[in-house]
């Protein structure tokens, strides 16, 4: 028998931008909450004249407690919005240099850190029946998190389509150009500056 082989399509860029919903309508999840179609929308008023979004967490963040894993935001939403099925998150991992970054990166790009999921407050609910605990009708938007295991199986970060891979491709391409112009266009006299600098630098040390 052959062993079976999972190919995961690509979810974040190479500059760390992703997307996907922060929450879906109508779908049960695991706390047996249905968050309703608009419920986000006096909260996402809320921020939009407060000039900001939510922070982006990992895993919600650790209330504080040290001895768990970074309170820091590790990025930024730059886009939130409703459609039909639910909200609707654009963002950007942030420090794609530091250890974490590159952790991060790595764990979106291999498929494992792909879910998405939010901290809120409930302003509106009613109750539910059968298997639903109850309906939230309208939602205060505290936070949005990457998981790995979210409340909310559909709500996950999309795979990237194939114009955004090429897009991707093209500014790194572009940004290589723009260097190697840049080492051209640099003289003899430029490079010694440069050295000299160095070297003043060197002998203010001793």
């Amino acid at each position: 028998m052959s062993d079976l082989k999972f190919q995961f399509a690509p979810r974040v860029s190479d500059d760390g931008k992703f997307s996907g919903y922060g929450a879906v309508f109508g779908n049960v999840d695991s706390h047996r909450d249905v968050i309703e179609r608009g419920a986000f929308t006096k909260s996402l008023e809320a921020w939009r004249a407060k000039g900001r979004w939510p922070h982006m967490r990992l895993q919600h963040g650790s209330a504080g407690n040290v001895f768990r894993h970074d309170d820091l935001p590790i990025g930024r939403w730059l886009s939130l919005y409703e459609d039909r099925t639910g909200l609707w998150v654009e963002g950007q991992l942030l420090a794609l240099e530091t250890e974490q970054g590159k952790r991060l990166l790595s764990l979106m790009e291999g498929g494992v850190l792909d879910g998405l999921s939010i901290g809120f407050r409930p302003v509106k609910t009613r109750a539910g029946t059968g298997t639903v605990s109850r309906y939230l009708v309208e939602i205060d938007l505290r936070e949005i998190s990457l998981v790995d295991d979210p409340s909310n199986d559909l709500s996950r970060v999309a795979a990237l389509s194939a114009t955004d891979i090429a897009a991707d491709k093209v500014r790194a391409a572009m940004a290589a150009l723009r260097e190697e112009a840049a080492k051209a266009a640099e003289t003899p006299a430029d490079r010694f500056g440069a050295a000299l600098q160095r070297f003043k630098s060197e002998l203010a040390k001793h």
